[in-house]
């Protein structure tokens, strides 16, 4: 009876409607099962880089790139292509303060792992950002993915392992060759590592300039594996 009096309290100071259509979804802070089924899923990918493929090179081992030069960090895993609806609930949650969209999304993204059967890590750590930014922000989108997840999956987060030194550009306004240089230096691993397997936990991944700059630190800090959970990876 207490539980049907807090459910009932709870359903009207936050309506269980889908946050992209307004349908009823069944609980809140969620999407209904037709928005659900129509996400941008990255079904078709590089194994290691989770780049969006093309029907053309489906059968492709890895991407071109991949193929080319063997990434820092060992594993991508990325359920959405950044696109609508995934890059409207992602920009809501980063630059307007809906936390609550940053629940959706970590959640989103713990099914996904899950259902790789993939063996877990031993640590998680989100994406740094800079003093300055954060200060700006009051949030880090990263750390508010990886909280969800470390309790879900009953991995230990680590957030003060690793800190931004240097402020960088928006690497969204930069070519790929400018955002390399422009992340490089950027971060700090403050602890060491003894063969450890780590998780670095990103919203969007694009170029993947940030993500391998953070991946070669850690495993010059003895990580023995490095691998990245984003919710959304670029074309």
């Amino acid at each position: 009876m207490v539980n049907n009096c807090i459910n009932s309290i709870l359903s009207t100071l936050y309506p269980s409607d889908c946050l992209l259509c307004g349908a009823k979804a069944g609980e809140a802070h969620t999407i209904c099962r037709d928005c659900h089924h129509e996400l941008p899923y990255n079904r078709n990918h590089c194994p290691q880089c989770a780049l969006p493929l093309t029907a053309a090179n489906h059968r492709q081992t890895l991407c071109g790139q991949c193929q080319k030069q063997t990434p820092v960090y060992n594993r991508i895993l990325s359920p959405f292509h950044y696109a609508a609806p995934v890059d409207l609930l992602i920009s809501r949650f980063k630059f307007n303060g809906k936390l609550h969209i940053g629940r959706l999304l970590s959640s989103l993204l713990g099914n996904f792992i899950l259902q790789q059967q993939s063996r877990l890590p031993e640590l998680i750590t989100p994406v740094p950002l800079h003093s300055t930014r954060l200060r700006q922000r009051g949030y880090n989108q990263s750390l508010e993915l990886a909280r969800p997840l470390s309790r879900r999956l009953n991995i230990p987060l680590n957030y003060a392992c690793c800190r931004r030194v240097k402020l960088t550009a928006p690497q969204s306004d930069l070519e790929r060759g400018e955002r390399r240089r422009n992340i490089r230096g950027a971060f700090e691993v403050t602890v060491r590592f003894q063969d450890t397997h780590i998780v670095l936990v990103d919203d969007v991944v694009t170029t993947g300039s940030t993500v391998s700059e953070l991946a070669r630190e850690f495993k010059r800090a003895g990580a023995k594996q490095v691998d990245v959970w984003a919710v959304a990876r670029t074309w």
